[in-house]
């Protein structure tokens, strides 16, 4: 097990993993991190568990093993790989326009974007033109209804 040389940070790390730790202490001693964590796991068992820093400036109160923190795009690939065995059993056409499973998305002129250009970042729809107040975005219907409403930011199938 690395030892950390860091205060303030804590955890571990296996045999062959310190060079995440080496990465991990880096950000903080050239100041790309106030405070993070960090879970590695290989075959069920956790090679890396890293925590350190400051978990709230303001308070100074400290990052522990749990603290919790906001992430973005983790759903990411839990939806890629649920579209994937949809596809594998034959219930998904990647190819198919998001129209055919969700016909209220065909509006303004959504109607011939693929499947696959959602799963790939490619239907250019980074953001809504309206904002959203905090409980629309945690409400289903009207994040699906404002999804489907929105138009192309940017060219479809562009990158």
């Amino acid at each position: 097990m690395k030892e950390l040389s860091l205060p303030g940070i804590h955890g571990h790390v296996d045999p062959g993993y310190e060079a995440v730790a080496e990465a991990f202490e880096a950000n903080f001693a050239d100041g790309a991190d106030v405070g993070a964590a960090v879970t590695v796991y290989r075959h069920g068992h956790p090679v890396v568990d890293l925590w350190g820093g400051i978990a709230d400036p303001a308070t100074g109160r400290p990052w522990e093993r749990d603290t919790l923190q906001v992430v973005y795009s983790t759903t990411k690939a839990a939806t890629a790989a649920c579209a994937l065995l949809l596809v594998q059993r034959g219930q998904l056409d990647l190819d198919a326009p998001v129209a055919t499973y969700w016909p209220e998305f065909a509006a303004a002129g959504k109607q011939d974007i693929p499947v696959r250009w959602l799963l790939t970042h490619q239907a250019g729809l980074a953001a809504l033109d309206r904002p959203v107040g905090r409980a629309e975005a945690l409400a289903w219907k009207p994040m699906i209804d404002a999804l489907a409403a929105q138009r192309n930011l940017e060219p479809a199938g562009d990158r």
